[in-house]
């Protein structure tokens, strides 16, 4: 597995050592002592399974207490990926990077508590596949409105397209007004 740091250092693009054949293909999502020794010890307590169409955004999601980092990945379909730094004591707070996630390029995204996290789904069906360090509690979730004007995520919507959102993602908080970390 390779583990390379983006501009936000914490988020980290991990590529895993694919195996393939005629048959098809093989590779490790997890491996405790990998991640370890490039730097995320954690325990994992949760795994979901989310499925989208296309121009389904989720997000900006995150958990204002029991925050949890996400280790995400795609078994189907392509999805522009987002973390956003929402830690007040950042040099990097408000800040965000994306990377397209894909079944065919098996990439996976390390995104660390005190980040909110969303995508956009790119093709018609996705399979978006994502590990917890702690539980869902509905009662702390929190979301950032997807086209917050101060973040300015430049998500890769077709002109004049319209994403799909959930009806809390809708009315999000803008960044400004949103709950933080200290």
């Amino acid at each position: 597995m390779e583990f390379e740091p983006t501009r936000l250092p914490e988020v980290i693009l991990i590529k895993p050592r694919v195996f393939g054949d005629a048959r098809g293909y093989f590779f490790e999502t997890w491996q405790q002592q990998k991640f370890e020794a490039a730097g995320i010890a954690v325990r994992f307590v949760q795994d979901n399974h989310s499925h989208s169409t296309l121009h389904t955004l989720r997000g900006l999601h995150f958990q204002i207490q029991q925050p949890q980092g996400k280790l995400v990945r795609v078994s189907r379909g392509e999805v522009f990926d987002v973390a956003v730094d929402i830690r007040r004591s950042s040099p990097r707070f408000g800040q965000w990077v994306g990377a397209v996630l894909s079944e065919s390029n098996h990439l996976m995204m390390w995104v660390p508590p005190g980040f909110a996290h969303g995508y956009l789904a790119l093709t018609d069906e996705v399979d978006f596949i994502y590990k917890c360090t702690d539980l869902y509690a509905p009662q702390h979730e929190r979301a950032i409105r997807w086209d917050d004007p101060q973040i300015g995520v430049q998500w890769p919507l077709p002109s004049g397209a319209t994403p799909c959102l959930s009806g809390k993602d809708a009315i999000a908080s803008l960044f400004c007004s949103a709950e933080t970390y200290p």
